[in-house]
């Protein structure tokens, strides 16, 4: 798994079309290895991730939960945690 790509399920408030475009774009990046793609592939590139975003958008419309939201704030903590536990060994 890509560690760039978030979740975006499940979370208040919502994740943003932002946030689905950014994860879309990485999935793209990892899947044809461009990070920036040549003139001669950008529309290809660009529709990819925008197939990807309309995907992911349907998918977190279908999904259904009994969990409590997650609060964003409370998960970028652990997140930053997590780094600091592994990359700032004390």
């Amino acid at each position: 798994m890509c560690r760039n790509i978030k979740t975006l399920f499940n979370f208040e408030p919502p994740a943003t079309e932002e946030e689905i475009r950014a994860a879309s774009l990485q999935f793209v990046r990892k899947l044809s290895g461009f990070n920036k793609p040549s003139r001669a592939n950008e529309a290809a590139f660009e529709k990819a991730v925008e197939d990807v975003a309309a995907t992911a958008r349907v998918l977190m419309q279908s999904l259904t939960t009994t969990a409590e939201p997650r609060d964003r704030e409370i998960e970028a903590d652990k997140a930053r945690e997590r780094s600091r536990q592994r990359f700032h060994r004390d």
